[in-house]
Formats: C-alpha cells, structure tokens, sequence
C-alpha cells in the first residue's frame, strides 16, 4: 500500500451523555443536524474538500447508526481502495481487549491502522463539532514553522476560557504553556481538540505513554510533547465553529440555519457538506400551510404550520398542527391540531393529535437540570405522545408513553417519562 502525506483519525465515539435522550440509542456524531445532516458530516466533508482521502474513523457507543451511516464512504467520495474510509471499533487482541478508555488510548489502539499508511502528518479530529475548515492551510502552516505538533485554536471570550484547554504562545505563535481547563485562564485561544502531528513525534508519544490510564491528548499527550521539548505551534482559526454537546447550543445551532442571515451557510458552492440520502422524493407543502423561516426536508409533507423551525426528510405535519422554534427529525409525524414550540423531536415519533408540547412555565429539570434545561422540550427515537396531553418545558420524554402516564394529561415542566428498558 503506497504511502500518504497525511491520514485523519476521527473521533467519533463519544456517547454526547449532554444531549440526554437524543443519545440513549445512537452516538452523538451520528445525531440529525440542519435537516439533512449528521454531526459527523461536517469533519468528514471537511476533509475531502481538504484533499484528505484517507480517514480512520474510531467508534465505540452505540455505532449502529454510524456506521450504517457512514457505510463505505461512498457520499464523501471516500470509496477508495487505496484509502478511503474504515470504521475502526475497539476489538479483541491476543493478549488482552479493552474498551477505548480515553482520545489518545482510542488512537493508540489503532498504531496498526496508521502503519500500514506510512504517513508523514496524522491529523486527529473530533466527530461532534459543526465547522467548515482547511485542513490543507492547516498543513501547510505546520510545515511552515517545521512543528511537531500543531494544535487548531479559536478565540473564546474569557469567562468561557476555563472551559477549554488554553494555550499561551509568544509572538511566532508557538505554544508555551498549555493548561487543561483552567480555573484561572492565562489567555482565551483555547484548543478546538484538532491536532496535526508530524508522524514520529505521535507513535513515539503514543508508545511512551501506552500504560497510561485514560490516555487523553489534552490531558497527557499534549504536555508530555511539551515537557519533552517538542516543537508545538497555534494555528489560529477564525470561522464559524460550534460545540454541539448541549441541548441548548445543539438548539442554537440549528436556528442559526435559519436567520436571515445565517452564521453557517450551508449553501456554499465551494465548500459542500455531503451526506448520505435516503429520501429522494421531494417535500409538498399543502394548500392550507403556512411555512416561514424554515428548513424542510426531502420527502416532507406539510398540511399545518411551520415557523423558525428546522425538519430533517419524511416529516408530516398534519393540519391545524403548529411547529414554532423547534427541531423535528426524520420520519416523525405531528399529528392533527398539535402544538409545538421550542421543542427537539428526534427520529420516528409521533406527536398525537392537539398534544401540546414544550408550554407553560419553565422549572428546573427533576432528572437532570445540568441536561435538559435551556427551556426545551425533549422527546428521544422512537417516542409516542398519545392525544390531548400537555407537555412543559425543561422536559424529557423517551418511549411509548399511553394518557395513563400523564397525570390529569399533563407532564408539568421540569418532569420526565422514561418508559422502563429505555435510557435517559
């Protein structure tokens, strides 16, 4: 197998605990964004427009519909066989198996796959974040500074710095101290978990440190290449990145789609974002509709209203139902005379008739209030919500719910209904 420049090792298999029910079946990567895409679409288009052509992508929760998903590559021109896309799952060695236990340990595991390429440059990736980057500027600025490591940063405002590793650099924008969330932060360019690492210099850090528990590259990785003297550069990104890991700024991020002026187009001629379709018939949008501001996917059918929303393909809004601020995943079916507002429906539910979801006043969340608050209503896969039952904000809602569940056919805000053999 000839050699290549350079591979990127994709992270991808994170169980995004942050988005609650949204995740209990599928990983985090593989979750609906923008009504026609997966999270994991974004770090994949980016590097085939960055002329990357071999992409190792390491799964572990839930990999079902990742994997399907992702399949042979063939959407992101990633079919090849010389390269091309691999799935790369924990599996069973000779001497001992393990789960991957932590970002570097999951690279480390996969020393074999990265070997048999040769490469000069690994460029690590995370699968849950929405961007459109260069990776070939990124590149180019690593070999430019003759950097061992260089580390993608961004610009946060100081209050969020402790957030994010930090790094502070001198004026040729090589790193002189990196801290991993810091709770006094020396600077706000914090690391957007990209890291470009020239060959040598990560086996060698990988097999040094192979015993260490939960190896991570912010935590290990990273300030084990420093102590050791390596040359680690800042390569300083300025576009539109987002961190989808909470229900609130997955939310945002969707109805950033939909300004009048969006803050991530998605209609860029130059810089597409590919993905697997399934639906190819279009959307219809019936006489009596009434739509606005919105995202309607492939296969849509539209009979009711729909306002500053964002729906993935197959939905069906049935007349007198209304879908104000929310996000509606694929196959999922609002019944008629429903009512929904700032709401995040995910795939194949059904909303029965004049339900009423995400009303009322906010309280604080009795299952997790560090999850599901930013005033949402949640409901995971695969959810019914029977008839005439009213649903507050801040909750959550996974499985086949009857009226019997609702107590005077009301599920007050802050409240959840987690049908037993589902997982929050």
């Amino acid at each position: 197998m000839s050699s290549k420049e350079m591979i990127a090792m994709l992270l991808a298999g994170g169980q995004g605990s942050r988005l609650g029910v949204l995740t209990s079946d599928v990983a985090k990567p593989a979750v609906a964004f923008g009504g026609k895409y997966r999270i994991i679409d974004f770090p994949l288009s980016n590097c085939i427009n960055s002329g990357i052509d071999t992409v190792g992508v390491l799964t572990q929760y839930q990999p079902l519909a990742l994997n399907r998903h992702i399949g042979i590559g063939t959407p992101w021109d990633l079919d090849r066989n010389n390269g091309g896309v691999s799935v790369l799952p924990p599996y069973e060695r000779s001497d001992n198996s393990e789960w991957y236990s932590g970002t570097a340990n999951a690279i480390y595991q996969n020393l074999k796959y990265m070997e048999s390429y040769n490469p000069e440059y690994v460029l690590i990736l995370s699968g849950d974040h929405i961007y459109k980057m260069d990776y070939e500027a990124m590149l180019d600025f690593h070999k430019q500074n003759q950097a061992d490591v260089t580390i993608a940063v961004l610009p946060v405002p100081m209050e969020e710095a402790s957030r994010f590793g930090i790094v502070v650099t001198d004026d040729n924008k090589r790193i002189t101290e990196f801290e991993e969330k810091p709770a006094h932060p020396k600077s706000n360019l914090a690391s957007m978990g990209i890291y470009i690492f020239s060959w040598p210099v990560l086996k060698q850090a990988l097999t040094a440190l192979k015993d260490q528990q939960n190896c991570d590259f912010g935590k290990h990785i990273i300030p084990y290449c420093h102590e050791n003297g390596k040359r680690i550069f800042a390569y300083e990104f300025n576009g539109y990145w987002k961190d989808v890991g909470t229900l609130g700024s997955y939310w945002q991020a969707n109805m950033e789609l939909i300004n009048l002026i969006p803050e991530f187009n998605l209609y860029e001629e130059f810089w597409k974002i590919y993905t697997k379709q399934d639906k190819i018939e279009p959307h219809y949008i019936g006489p009596d509709a009434e739509v606005g501001r919105a995202i309607i996917g492939a296969g849509d059918q539209i009979y009711g209203k729909v306002f500053g929303s964002v729906l993935s393909a197959g939905v069906i809004v049935e007349e007198g139902a209304v879908v104000k601020d929310s996000i509606i995943m694929k196959d999922t079916v609002i019944k008629k005379g429903a009512y929904i507002e700032k709401s995040i429906i995910a795939e194949n539910c059904e909303i029965g008739e004049n339900a009423r979801i995400g009303v009322g006043e906010e309280a604080e969340s009795k299952l997790n209030p560090k999850i599901y608050s930013f005033g949402l209503a949640t409901i995971g896969d695969d959810s019914v919500i029977p008839a005439n039952v009213t649903i507050g904000k801040n909750t959550a809602i996974k499985g086949v719910t009857v009226p019997e569940d609702y107590q005077d056919g009301v599920l007050p805000g802050g409240g959840y209904l987690i049908k037993a053999g589902e997982q929050a």
